[in-house]
């Protein structure tokens, strides 16, 4: 069985839709989402039906990101979040029109069982952004923090690569984990288009919402997956804005 992990993809289904192609799934592939499945292209409600759909088929996780969190909490209740509406809520709410009461009720149960964080039996955990707990993600007290964290992220990130694993100032959130899984922050901010990885995490959010890519990549081989850069395949759109 091969199991793949998908970075932020922003309503971007072309691009979902050429990373899929691509990947040539089999029946028993699995694939784990890190989250941010709207806000930004003009396809967000359309990415949602795609996922809902490509459940049906094949073995799939899910992840909560934060634009999933405000688009969730308006399809539950109508309240447009200030913030939401400017970094990409008004695209997808536009990207509702024509969906019925009856779709958008389904799509509320999808947003509603996406699980926080994903830890598989190899002990490679699945998250947004990101946690602050020193004894791991089942003892974060602060649940925002799965979608909107960017600490462990930034920390990995000024680590040396030869400090030991048993060393005093070896951050112990990071010891919990073989692997740690992020989306969230755009590695094109560092002038990367390809997943980034430092320390034990491995960061695959490749920019699809804004002038990057949509990656998939092999979670034992490393093999990468990518569409095209999302500016082309939707032209006369311009992404969203960062937050």
């Amino acid at each position: 069985m091969r199991t793949f992990v998908v970075g932020d993809i922003h309503g971007g289904l072309k691009a979902l839709i050429q990373v899929l192609n691509k990947l040539e799934l089999k029946d028993d592939d699995a694939l784990i989402f890190v989250g941010d499945y709207v806000d930004g292209w003009s396809e967000s409600a359309q990415v949602i039906q795609f996922l809902i759909e490509l459940s049906d088929k094949f073995s799939c996780v899910f992840i909560k990101g934060n634009h999933d969190v405000w688009c969730e909490e308006w399809l539950r209740s109508g309240d447009v979040d200030p913030t939401w509406y400017m970094h990409g809520g008004k695209e997808t709410m536009e990207s509702y029109e024509g969906f019925s009461a009856e779709a958008k009720k389904l799509h509320l149960i999808f947003f509603e069982n996406m699980p926080l964080y994903h830890l598989d039996n190899e002990n490679r955990l699945f998250v947004h952004a990101g946690f602050t707990s020193m004894h791991g993600v089942e003892k974060e007290v602060f649940k925002a923090c799965f979608y909107f964290d960017r600490t462990l992220w930034e920390m990995a990130l000024t680590m040396k690569e030869d400090i030991a694993k048993d060393s005093l100032i070896y951050p112990n959130r990071l010891k919990h984990y073989n692997e740690v899984y992020i989306g969230h922050t755009p590695t094109i901010n560092y002038n990367c288009f390809e997943p980034m990885l430092a320390v034990n995490v491995w960061n695959v959010d490749t920019g699809a919402a804004f002038t990057g890519r949509l990656t998939a990549m092999n979670i034992n081989t490393k093999e990468i997956f990518q569409s095209d850069l999302l500016p082309s395949l939707y032209p006369n759109e311009k992404g969203r804005n960062k937050v």
